[in-house]
């Protein structure tokens, strides 16, 4: 890839071919709306080659006052870039510049978290979703964990914690749908299922048809639980564009609310048969992140939320690049 001078130089992963599927950003950086395809997308294979945590990672996590921040580049026609250095960044806790101890793109294990719709609307579409999500189970690295969480009038944890891919798979195969759509209590179970994690890293991946219609829990109780649990959320919603429900409307917003807490991000789709397309996304995103942490220089125990920023440091000309990173963390109290 071009070098943009000696401590800027980046790579390209691209993810889409223009003759397989049409994408265009609208809004922010945190959906994309995808056309239905006619013919398979090709993904390229992510390059990572600079040194740095990997399994390391776990070791960061016993570290009570390092506080870690995955990282997505991309650019503006958003393909993910790689090859950027501990130099391009720099962290701030509210206006104070941190000093980054530890920093990784390599592939390191991630904890995963798949929270799967399986309400009556979902009937016609789980095949698709069962498709994409083993899929996106065999692409991972072979070190990560999952669990499955599937939701109807309430989630239900389905597989517990797994390095076998298999028994997600397996499960999938024999999951009822029916019923409501508890979207709410299903992200509040699976936030609280990471506290049972091996790995610093973990996410939740979402996958659901419609807005929520039967949850106990609010959004604004998820999406404190979301900040609280540092957890990382991608969300793919299928939605129909002629519903008429005030829940279903609002759904894809509320998928981008709860996704943009975490520093993760929500998928829109129209059409079901380009949910493997978006899953692999997700995945490949995974895979190509950026693991910055650092230890607060007063480091604090208040139990408050404190916010971060990460900046790039790059050329002016390159202000195209897009940063996406959580915007804080709670402390913990001693």
């Amino acid at each position: 890839m071009a070098s943009l001078g000696r401590t800027f130089s980046f790579r390209v992963v691209s993810l889409w071919v223009l003759n397989a599927a049409i994408l265009w950003a609208q809004g922010d950086i945190n959906e994309i709306h995808i056309a239905p395809q006619k013919s398979p997308a090709i993904l390229a294979k992510a390059s990572m080659t600079e040194p740095g945590l990997n399994n390391g990672i776990p070791i960061i996590r016993k570290e009570v006052d390092m506080v870690l921040v995955p990282v997505t580049i991309t650019d503006s026609m958003d393909r993910l870039i790689t090859g950027l250095t501990r130099e391009n960044f720099q962290i701030f806790e509210g206006k104070t510049l941190q000093r980054i101890q530890h920093f990784s793109n390599e592939d390191a294990p991630v904890s995963l978290g798949i929270v799967m719709d399986a309400s009556r609307s979902m009937r016609d579409k789980m095949k698709r979703v069962r498709d994409a999500v083993a899929q996106f189970c065999n692409d991972a690295n072979p070190q990560d964990e999952f669990f499955l969480i599937t939701f109807s009038d309430g989630p239900r944890l389905a597989t517990d914690f797994t390095t076998r891919p298999e028994e997600i798979q397996n499960k999938l195969i024999t999951i009822p749908v029916g019923g409501r759509t508890a979207l709410l209590d299903a992200v509040y179970m699976g936030v609280n299922k990471m506290r049972e994690a091996k790995y610093s890293r973990k996410a939740l991946l979402i996958i659901s048809d419609g807005g929520d219609n039967y949850s106990r829990y609010t959004a604004r109780e998820v999406k404190s639980v979301v900040r609280e649990g540092d957890v990382m959320i991608y969300a793919v919603g299928i939605f129909d564009r002629s519903v008429t429900t005030e829940e279903e409307l609002r759904g894809p917003e509320l998928l981008s609310e709860v996704a943009q807490e975490s520093g993760g991000r929500a998928f829109t789709i129209d059409n079901s048969n380009d949910m493997d397309l978006v899953v692999r996304r997700v995945g490949l995103e995974l895979r190509n992140q950026y693991v910055l942490a650092y230890r607060p220089e007063n480091a604090p125990h208040d139990g408050k939320w404190h916010k971060i920023k990460i900046k790039l440091k790059a050329p002016k000309h390159f202000d195209f690049l897009r940063l996406r990173a959580k915007p804080g963390y709670y402390a913990g109290i001693q």
